[in-house]
C-alpha cells in the first residue's frame, strides 16, 4: 500500500513538472498611437491627426539598476497606430512605451509628459488579455491651426 502512494505520489509530481515545463511563455501585444497636436494643447483634441510613420521604442529597465533589458522599435501605419508584440513576463522591469521621430516636418517637437508611456508587461497584474493599450503619444506642430483659438475655448482652458 505504501509503495502505491509513493508511486502515486511520484506520477502526480511528474504530471506537474511536465505541465509547468509544456507552458508557453507569456505573450503580450502592445498597442497605441502617435499624434500631432495641432493645438499644441499637450493633448489629445478633434482637430488632432495622427501621424503615418512615426516611429516609437518599447524599452523595460531593471528596477534594480536601471539597465534596459529588452527594447524593441515599431512605425505607425496609416491611422497613427503601432503594434509591438512581446515574449516573456517583465514583471521586475519598468517597461515604456518611448517617442523616437516623427516623419512630418512641421510637427516633429516632442512633447514632454506625452512623450513615453509606462505599460505593465506580466501577467500577475489581474489583467486576462494579453493586449495591453498605451496612452497616445504627441509631438507639437510648429504652428497651431487657425480654429484652435475656438476648439480651446470649448474645453474652458482659459480661465
Amino acid at each position: 500500500m505504501a509503495k502505491f502512494q509513493l508511486l502515486a505520489t511520484l506520477c502526480l509530481l511528474s504530471a506537474i513538472a511536465a505541465i509547468a515545463l509544456a507552458s508557453p511563455k507569456p505573450q503580450f501585444t502592445i498597442q497605441g498611437r502617435v499624434y500631432c497636436d495641432t493645438c499644441r494643447a499637450g493633448f489629445e483634441t478633434t482637430a488632432t491627426e495622427y501621424i503615418k510613420g512615426a516611429k516609437v521604442k518599447m524599452e523595460c529597465k531593471r528596477y534594480d539598476n536601471d539597465e534596459v533589458s529588452y527594447e524593441a522599435e515599431a512605425v505607425t501605419d496609416g491611422s497613427g497606430t503601432y503594434s509591438i508584440t512581446i515574449n516573456n513576463d517583465h514583471q521586475d522591469e519598468i517597461c515604456e512605451v518611448v517617442l523616437l521621430e516623427s516623419p512630418l516636418a512641421g510637427c516633429n517637437e516632442i512633447v514632454v509628459g506625452r512623450n513615453r508611456a509606462r505599460v505593465v508587461l506580466t501577467q500577475n497584474s489581474g489583467m486576462s488579455s494579453g493586449v495591453r493599450y498605451a496612452n497616445s503619444l504627441g509631438f507639437y506642430k510648429e504652428d497651431p491651426l487657425p480654429l484652435c483659438g475656438e476648439l480651446l475655448q470649448m474645453f474652458a482652458l482659459d480661465d
